[in-house]
């Protein structure tokens, strides 16, 4: 398998993590996204939202993190991280697409604003459009921090949702460093 990234985008972050927790060899290619790398031709072909990641596995090439995430784990034959019964799974796919329609776009709009800008010469960021990130962020983190409780996962043990969720510091520090979490892999910071 051959996964096109950019080694700090949490999205990317996510999937070389799972693979590695499940023993899944990942030919890493990174893709130069401030220069246009992945919007050319080859990658638009690839994917035509020209974002990373992108998983290729032979001739079956799959954009989306949360996608990917699910098609490993079932690869590793790990039904324990990815359930099958219609509740368990019904569980986790809620916390995967709460992270892609809520938590990650507040994350998003600071981490574009203060660290994407920067990085790209984009100009200043906009403070008004920070705020409303924090903001946004705030109140997401507080459904999260709800649901889990005393939990150590989101949903009750380690499943992709978790994987989902890990690469933003604040999560992974609170609740994915237990038993069979992530001990040998660290995002970076």
């Amino acid at each position: 398998m051959k996964v096109y990234q950019l080694t700090f985008s949490p999205a990317c972050q996510k999937v070389v993590a799972l693979a590695h927790e499940v023993g899944v060899p990942l030919a890493l290619v990174a893709v130069e996204l401030f220069k246009g790398g992945a919007r050319t031709p080859a990658m638009l072909a690839k994917n035509p939202n020209g974002k990373v990641p992108i998983l290729e596995d032979g001739d079956f090439v799959l954009w989306e993190s949360a996608a990917m995430l699910a098609y490993i784990a079932a690869k590793a034959r790990r039904v324990d991280l990815a359930p099958t019964t219609p509740r368990e799974r019904a569980e986790v796919d809620r916390w995967t697409s709460w992270e892609g329609a809520h938590f990650g776009p507040a994350i998003r709009k600071v981490a574009f604003e203060r660290v994407v800008k920067k990085l790209a010469g984009l100009g200043a960021p906009d403070e008004a459009v920070v705020k409303t990130g924090i903001e946004e962020f705030a109140a997401r983190a507080s459904v999260l921090e709800q649901s889990l409780g005393a939990k150590e996962y989101v949903c009750g043990r380690l499943t992709i949702a978790d994987f989902d969720l890990a690469p933003y510091p604040r999560v992974r520090d609170r609740r994915v460093r237990g038993p069979g979490g992530w001990r040998a892999f660290q995002p970076a910071r």
